[in-house]
């Protein structure tokens, strides 16, 4: 299936940090405890860092331990879409954007009830926005 967001590398490049790119376009994976969401509490959502669509929320955020932002659901069954992943001698469930194809981390089974899933996220991988600025449309 296609993504609805498609660049070309050069065109990601320029849209991404390098550390953005790495993660999001070269399945990289950032260093644990010190990267910018691991330990945020605001309220709000967390966005795909390439293409900007809400893919999480704060409320179903939790601390695994595990170094990176973990989340025990998805804010809706098609935000993400997920791989196997077969490097480093492991076989992971790997996730990524459904909007734009990009690396958001891997799922595993052993999160919290009631979904038992953990989400574990590249902060760079993600943007944040606040509540507090967060808009909804009248009407």
């Amino acid at each position: 299936m296609p993504f609805q967001v498609v660049k070309s590398e050069d065109e990601w490049r320029r849209d991404l940090s390098s550390e953005a790119y790495r993660v999001l376009r070269e399945r990289g994976t950032e260093r644990p405890f010190v990267n910018i969401y691991c330990h945020h509490a605001e309220p709000g959502l967390y966005l795909c860092g390439g293409c900007g669509v809400p893919l999480f929320s704060s409320d179903h955020k939790y601390d695994s331990g595990s170094g990176w932002p973990s989340f025990w659901q998805a804010v809706s069954a098609g935000a993400l879409g997920e791989d196997i992943d077969t490097r480093f001698g492991m076989s992971r469930r790997e996730i990524h954007c459904a909007n734009c194809g990009g690396h958001i981390g891997h799922l595993f089974l052993d999160g919290p009830v009631p979904t038992g899933h953990r989400y574990c996220t590249n902060s760079a991988a993600l943007a944040f926005k606040a509540h507090s600025t967060i808009t909804f449309g009248m009407g």
